[in-house]
């Protein structure tokens, strides 16, 4: 047996691989159906400007959007195509790179969402 830095078991020989996230065989994983799980919010989605710990280079952040990680990412996909930037999906947040906020509210209300912006 082997262990990870965080004291976690990485291989059995009873199971073989393990799980960091939930510490059961891999095949017996229940990460995997909690990441499928539709994320609750209150219906508020909301954007905000973000250039901390980003070498001075700001980021438009989406967040409290009450999706699954597959339209989750789909919605990304489309918002990083309409500001015609980067960007990537973290944590059940859209991550835009630049200051796209204005143009991303547009967007979002375009889709049926209640899209708030966040600080100044």
């Amino acid at each position: 047996m082997k262990s990870s830095s965080n004291g976690g078991l990485v291989y059995s020989t009873d199971g073989g691989r393990m799980c960091p996230e939930c510490r059961r065989p891999i095949l017996e994983c229940t990460c995997k159906a909690k990441a499928k799980a539709v994320a609750v919010g209150d219906g508020v989605v909301r954007v905000s400007r973000q250039t901390k710990g980003r070498g001075g280079k700001s980021v438009t952040l989406i967040k409290g959007l009450a999706l699954d990680s597959i339209a989750l990412a789909l919605l990304g996909k489309q918002l990083r195509t309409a500001c015609g930037s980067g960007g990537t999906v973290k944590d059940g947040v859209i991550e835009v790179q630049g200051d796209h906020c204005e143009l991303v509210v547009e967007e979002l209300r375009k889709h049926g969402h209640n899209a708030k912006r966040l600080g100044g």
